[in-house]
């Protein structure tokens, strides 16, 4: 496996955490009869800032996949992974550090700290944009 389909694969993998621990979160509020199974809200309105937090980490994820994620299949498709395997692991770390960080506060620092991570993706995604269209 390349390392861009390794990535690739995290990347998936990470979306799909954040997912299931929202998920067994939400569980454990129904099963304890704290939240009716049909009072969630996509964003987890009414819930605690962290159940929020996370909902908006998952679905920043979800958001920049197809990007991201498409920039890594068209590598992989034109075996072009030698212009995305050096950056591909900086990519993910980038994305775990912006999820990591949404999760943990949303104060002036940690915000800036957040929009700084994807960055560096936006960044990685232009440049890689730019070596497989060959210019």
């Amino acid at each position: 496996m390349t390392t861009s389909a390794l990535v690739l694969t995290l990347f998936i993998a990470w979306t799909l955490l954040l997912l299931v621990v929202m998920e067994v979160l939400r569980g454990y509020l129904v099963v304890t009869g704290r939240v009716r199974s049909n009072r969630f809200a996509p964003d987890n309105a009414g819930l605690s800032p962290l159940m929020q937090r996370l909902a908006r980490a998952h679905a920043n994820c979800v958001e920049s996949l197809p990007v991201f994620g498409g920039l890594l299949v068209v590598a992989l498709v034109t075996g072009l992974t030698d212009v995305t395997n050096a950056l591909a692991p900086w990519l993910l770390g980038a994305r775990i550090v912006q999820s990591g960080i949404h999760l943990a506060s949303t104060s002036v620092i940690a915000v800036n700290a957040r929009f700084a991570a994807f960055a560096v993706q936006m960044a990685i995604g232009i440049y890689w944009t730019w070596k497989l269209l060959g210019l």
